[in-house]
C-alpha cells in the first residue's frame, strides 16, 4: 500500500479539512477508550492528524510523504511496517491502529507485535469501518483509490483476532451514525457496534 499512499497523501490529508465534523467525531469516540496519560504510539500514523489531536506522540507508517508532514506536526514519526516494529519489548502504555488494519498485509502479525511493544496491562485502541455496516458496503461498492484495496473487517472477527493476539477486556464505542458529507457537528460517541459507522474497539494486554 506504499505507492498509493504516496501517491494521494494530499488527498487523505485534505479528507479531514473537507469533512472536519466526520473526523471530530471519530477523534471523540477514540478518547472514549483512548488513556489520557502513557507514553503512545499509533501505527500507520499516516499524516499525524489523530495523533497530533490526541496526544500521541509517536508514530510509524510505510509512507514516506506521510511520515514527513506527521514530523511537521511534531510527532516522532518513523518509516516503517506494523509487522515488524523498530521498538523494543515493553515500551509503550497504549497504542492506536485508526483505519489501518484494512490496508497492512499481515493483520494478525500487527497485532501480535503491537502486543509486544505494550507494557503489562498496556491497551490497545483500533478504529474501523465495519465491513458489514451502511459505511463499510458503501466503502466497499465505491471502490475509492485507498479502500478498493482494502480488506474491511466485522468487529466480531477483529475480536477474535485480538484475542488470539493476547488481549481481552473488549469495549467498543460507535460513531458516524450518517454519512460523512451529512454530519455538520461533532456525534456524541454511542457504546456498541450496532449502528455507527465507525467502531472503536479498546482492549488490553493480558499480561
Amino acid at each position: 500500500m506504499k505507492s498509493v499512499f504516496d501517491k494521494h497523501y494530499k488527498k487523505y490529508d485534505e479528507w479531514y479539512d473537507k469533512y472536519n465534523s466526520a473526523f471530530l467525531s471519530e477523534i471523540e469516540a477514540i478518547k472514549k477508550v483512548l488513556p489520557k496519560k502513557g507514553k503512545g504510539l499509533e501505527i500507520g500514523v499516516g499524516t499525524g492528524r489523530f495523533a497530533s489531536f490526541l496526544g500521541i506522540k509517536y508514530g510509524i507508517d510505510s509512507s514516506k510523504a506521510m511520515v514527513k508532514i506527521a514530523r511537521d506536526r511534531d510527532i516522532d514519526a518513523r518509516l516503517g511496517f506494523g509487522e515488524e516494529l523498530p521498538f523494543k519489548n515493553n515500551t509503550f502504555d497504549y497504542a492506536a491502529i485508526i483505519n489501518t488494519l484494512c490496508f497492512v498485509k499481515d493483520p494478525l502479525r500487527v497485532l501480535q507485535d503491537t502486543e509486544r511493544v505494550l507494557k503489562r496491562n498496556g491497551k490497545i485502541v483500533i478504529g474501523i469501518i465495519d465491513k458489514n455496516n451502511f459505511l463499510g458496503r458503501f466503502y466497499q461498492k465505491k471502490k475509492s483509490s485507498f479502500y478498493k484495496q482494502a480488506h474491511f473487517f466485522e468487529t466480531a472477527e477483529l475480536t477474535e483476532l485480538l484475542r488470539i493476539a493476547g488481549f481481552d477486556k473488549f469495549s467498543y464505542y460507535q460513531t458516524l451514525f450518517s454519512f460523512p458529507k451529512d454530519i455538520l457537528q461533532a456525534e456524541k460517541p454511542r457504546k456498541g457496534f450496532d449502528r455507527g459507522g465507525f467502531i472503536v474497539i479498546g482492549a488490553e494486554k493480558l499480561i
